[in-house]
């Protein structure tokens, strides 16, 4: 089974590999709040635009991108459907009755830019940074430990737990199992899920024993040495730049 690792090519050569971890985390999520609160379609665009340009900096294939936001379009791109004959506002045409509005159509386009933007811009961060080393870059930024203690464990076993299931699956349908929309088959499901979900407990008991015996004490240790340099300063104003340039001209003019 393939699985979807978010730091699959991290070791590639980019300027947004090469940027340091921290301010490329505080630089992009600045640049991402203010992306998802855009509400002119023409800066939206420019920002959709733009995310593929960093996109295409970092050197991610093209396949692994789409392969990760594809799922965001799925669940998106129905807005653009549902809002302009739900939102109110001046009457763009009528489909058997029903009136499609312009504020709507411009509301589920702004819904779509920005989401995808976005997403784009939070791959772009992640994809570029082995995950030990977006952990310790969280933690040198404060962010509270028992949280990152959470993210690290749950993006380290949800692919142990997923072998589990998978294992439990094909063991049943080996012995005859076939998910129908019955009682039974529906009781069985829940009986793997539970069964999932005691073997979860007794293994996070059993690792938890494991690390404490190691002398684990909640501070990620990797072999990454951060070093701020001039180049990283300048990346760092350049994105944050271009979030807040929008609105500074939009006071100005």
């Amino acid at each position: 089974m393939e699985y979807p690792e978010i730091d699959r090519y991290a070791s590639l050569k980019s300027p947004i590999h090469q940027f340091d971890p921290r301010a490329k985390i505080i630089s992009f999520s600045i640049l991402i709040f203010f992306v998802v609160f855009v509400n002119e379609l023409d800066i939206a665009v420019i920002n959709l635009f733009f995310s593929f340009i960093l996109i295409f900096i970092s050197k991610l294939p093209i396949k692994f991108v789409l392969n990760r936001i594809k799922w965001v379009l799925l669940f998106v791109l129905p807005f653009l459907i549902i809002m302009p004959f739900t939102a109110g506002g001046s009457e763009l045409m009528t489909i058997d009755g029903i009136k499609m509005t312009y504020e709507g159509l411009v509301l589920g386009m702004l819904i779509v830019l920005r989401a995808t933007s976005a997403v784009m811009l939070i791959l772009t961060m992640l994809a570029t940074m082995r995950f030990d080393t977006t952990i310790k870059a969280l933690y040198m930024l404060n962010v509270p430990g028992l949280l990152i203690q959470m993210l690290m464990f749950t993006y380290r076993y949800i692919f142990v737990f997923l072998d589990e299931f998978l294992r439990m699956w094909r063991a049943m349908g080996s012995k005859g199992f076939k998910l129908k929309a019955n009682m039974y088959a529906l009781s069985m499901l829940g009986n793997v899920v539970g069964m999932l979900i005691v073997k979860s407990y007794e293994r996070a008991d059993r690792v938890y024993q494991s690390m404490i015996s190691k002398g684990y004490t909640g501070n990620p240790k990797t072999m990454v040495k951060f070093n701020m340099v001039a180049k990283d300063y300048a990346i760092a104003f350049l994105l944050i730049s271009i979030a807040i340039l929008p609105y500074i001209s939009k006071v100005v003019l």
